[in-house]
């Protein structure tokens, strides 16, 4: 990845402005972008990002915005979503809800190549990473 880079395509939803979760608009809008890849690849992450928005709506205060993008050239999808809670990290497998809950990062965590958390001065950001290729088919 460099910085000179160009993101090919990008989705931003302000959470801001949904009372609950735009879970069904969010998964089509991922459908719409990763049509090229692998279809096991935007399966993975319209669950990965239903995940981590359900969770900001859940355990985050003031949900602020989820974004997803391309940085580079299709190989590569990062999701972030962020809140206005700097102090409520993600925890693997633990859920203030209780023993029915809990188990939506060990998805994440299983899913994502890579993810982890990023406390800002306004909140913080959970992100989490999926290598994707062209589809195949």
């Amino acid at each position: 990845m460099t910085g000179s880079r160009a993101h090919v395509a990008r989705i931003d939803v302000d959470l801001q402005r949904h009372a609950t979760p735009p879970l069904a608009a969010l998964r089509a809008d991922i459908r719409a972008m990763l049509a090229d890849e692998a279809v096991e690849c935007a399966e993975d992450v319209e669950l990965l990002a239903t995940e981590l928005v359900t969770n900001a709506y859940d355990h985050g205060f003031r949900p602020l915005y989820a974004r997803l993008w391309t940085p580079d050239a299709g190989k590569l999808v990062r999701l972030e979503v962020a809140d206005s809670d700097p102090v409520n990290l993600p925890v693997l497998g633990l859920s203030r809800f209780g023993a029915e809950r809990g188990r939506g990062l060990v998805l994440v965590d299983q899913l994502a190549q890579r993810w982890g958390s990023a406390v800002r001065s306004w909140g913080k950001t959970i992100w989490a990473e999926v290598a994707c290729g062209p589809s195949i088919a």
